[in-house]
């Protein structure tokens, strides 16, 4: 069951389109994950993202595809790799993580309401 908030807490979250520019492999994270490099457009630049989408996604995949992001949480030290931004996906039981679906034309940067 999940709690509710307010319009004023959810308002706080700070989601943005931001289109995958690399990918590397990233074997020293515990769960098989990829590093990722995301263009935010000129306001917010290139953000790095550790993400556990290895299950559906292989790295030509995700090259050049948007997503969807949080922005304003702080770093995250995992592994040897610093997580700026949360990607934002659905576990699908049985198949992974897949990622949330946004509109090709949606310009990098552009914030999610």
């Amino acid at each position: 069951m999940s709690r509710a908030i307010t319009y004023n807490d959810f308002d706080k979250v700070d989601m943005r389109v931001g289109q995958i520019q690399n990918v590397e492999p990233f074997p020293n994270a515990r769960k098989p994950a990829y590093k990722l490099w995301i263009d935010f457009g000129s306001d917010l630049g290139i953000k790095q993202s550790s993400a556990q989408i290895t299950t559906i996604y292989s790295p030509e995949d995700l090259i050049n595809r948007r997503v969807i992001a949080v922005v304003n949480f702080p770093p995250k030290q995992i592994a040897d790799f610093m997580s700026e931004v949360l990607v934002l996906g659905v576990d699908v039981p049985g198949k992974g993580v897949t990622l949330l679906g946004i509109a090709e034309d949606a310009t990098p940067g552009c914030r999610v309401y």
